[in-house]
């Protein structure tokens, strides 16, 4: 029997669709994320299956929605148990309590990987609870205390210990993956490494970032986004401005982007030293899309309130390669989600085993083997955040907030940018009709009504312990 190929999973942070120099933006510089997408496929209709980071997460991990896994919010307490001696005096932990496993009923692709022969590492960011304990098929565990850090004295989990590293975060996290993939491939085993990114999430002043890289930003005009007046909507607890404080903002954010491609690009060079690349199914994609000026908003999905389904969020950059199977410097416009990716790895590797929960993706294997059929991919997919709810085609999109609006219709092949919003149109009275019937039906299908997000708090301001009955009685969010 061959040997399975090795995989590398690589996540950025609240890195838009749009943050790409091979995406069309010409203010960026990516070149190593240009050279991955060259040698391999490149979607460009790829969306989260929740506009923000740890149901985002959850759902690539479980292949499953929010609704199902129930992580509805950024997780903001159960990362660590507040008498951490390294921590108890930080106020970033001042919501923490004890650890929590958001995911410990679930199955996770990693566990069908570990139980079919890899070896599965992780380098960087986990934020889906209780740090310090490697979980889900990992037997190494390099990842940051909470989730989110400054770039520098970044608080990092080692060995089942927290300490402080004063170097830049995103080369701490490459150092370490670089170490997995000298040790790793030394074994008779196949390896997966996830190297989970913070960048290019917040901060993005001068201090959290090298000089060197923020320069290269310096005489950008900043011409890829958007210059709008500040949505209405946008919350007042997120880095947002207009003027000059919008291009710090942009250089800041860019720098980090660029700063974390410079280091993917030593991830693939360690590869192709090794005579690994043929050998290696490498993945990139984001955890969320992200606004950074779009619309006039600055954030994600919560970056306003009510909590937003644009595209700007919900859409995120999802490049493959594989030189075996994988047809090399190709765009696919297939519309596909994150609940894809576990059914797809099940389907490219054929792995054995049980899945727990019931998974409502589908896998677009048949695109990496270069067998692109009909049958590959999605038409629909759905996103939701705590009671907002979309359904999105190629042509429409249909957005519904529980319990009381407001709504949101949108005809995505005339109106790319969500600028006319339809919901009040008699004549689109039909559409909103069918969308919001398809939408319910297969909400109604695959969410487990113990942890139904229509019935939840979710404000964007972060979950403290597990939702639904899982609660008990105690406070799951925080209030706005």
């Amino acid at each position: 029997m061959n040997k399975k190929p090795n995989i590398i999973f690589i996540l950025s942070d609240d890195q838009g669709a749009w943050a790409m120099n091979c995406a069309g933006n010409s203010d960026v510089i990516t070149p190593n994320l240009d050279r991955l997408a060259a040698s391999g496929l490149r979607f460009e209709n790829f969306f989260c299956a929740s506009p923000v980071c740890s149901p985002a997460r959850a759902s690539i991990m479980t292949g499953t929605i929010p609704s199902t896994h129930g992580v509805h919010d950024w997780i903001r307490g159960g990362n660590v148990h507040r008498d951490t001696p390294e921590i108890k005096d930080h106020p970033a932990y001042d919501s923490e309590h004890e650890p929590i496993q958001y995911l410990k009923e679930l199955t996770t692709y990693t566990d069908l990987l570990a139980q079919n022969g890899y070896t599965c590492a992780l380098s960087g960011k986990w934020h889906l609870g209780d740090s310090l304990t490697p979980q889900h098929g990992f037997s190494k565990w390099f990842t940051i205390g909470r989730g989110g850090c400054e770039y520098y004295k970044a608080d990092i989990v080692r060995d089942g210990k927290i300490y402080i590293e004063d170097r830049y975060i995103t080369d701490v996290i490459t150092e370490d993956a670089l170490k997995n993939i000298d040790e790793l491939s030394e074994e008779k085993k196949p390896f997966y490494l996830s190297v989970h990114y913070t960048a290019p999430h917040s901060p993005w002043d001068e201090k959290n970032h090298p000089k060197e890289i923020l320069d290269l930003y310096r005489d950008c005009k900043f011409m890829a986004t958007p210059d709008l007046p500040i949505h209405p909507w946008q919350i007042e607890s997120a880095p947002y401005g207009t003027g000059e404080v919008r291009k710090d903002l942009l250089r800041g954010y860019y720098a980090a982007v660029t700063a974390m491609d410079q280091n993917i690009g030593l991830i693939l060079d360690k590869l192709e030293e090794k005579n690994l690349l043929d050998q290696t199914l490498i993945i990139f994609t984001s955890d969320n899309g992200m606004n950074m000026g779009h619309h006039g908003i600055w954030g994600k999905g919560n970056g306003t309130f009510p909590l937003n389904m644009f595209d700007t969020s919900v859409k995120v950059p999802f490049i493959i390669s594989y030189p075996k199977t994988v047809p090399a410097n190709q765009i696919c416009d297939k519309i596909a989600s994150h609940y894809d990716i576990l059914p797809t790895i099940v389907d490219f590797l054929d792995l054995q085993g049980e899945v727990q929960q019931k998974l409502p993706g589908k896998s677009f294997a048949d695109i990496l083997k270069g067998q692109d059929s009909d049958d590959s991919g999605s038409i629909v997919v759905f996103d939701e955040y705590g009671p907002v709810r979309m359904i999105r085609n190629k042509k429409w999109k249909y957005i519904h907030r529980y319990p009381y609006g407001p709504n949101e219709l949108y005809h995505i092949e005339e109106d790319p940018n969500e600028e006319n919003n339809l919901i009040d149109s008699a004549e689109h009275q039909d559409i909103v009709i069918a969308m919001k019937k398809e939408l319910t039906n297969w909400f109604y299908q695959y969410t487990d009504p113990k942890v139904d997000g229509a019935r939840e708090n979710v404000t964007g301001m972060g979950q403290l312990r597990r939702a639904g009955v899982y609660a008990k009685g105690q406070k799951v969010y925080h209030d706005r």
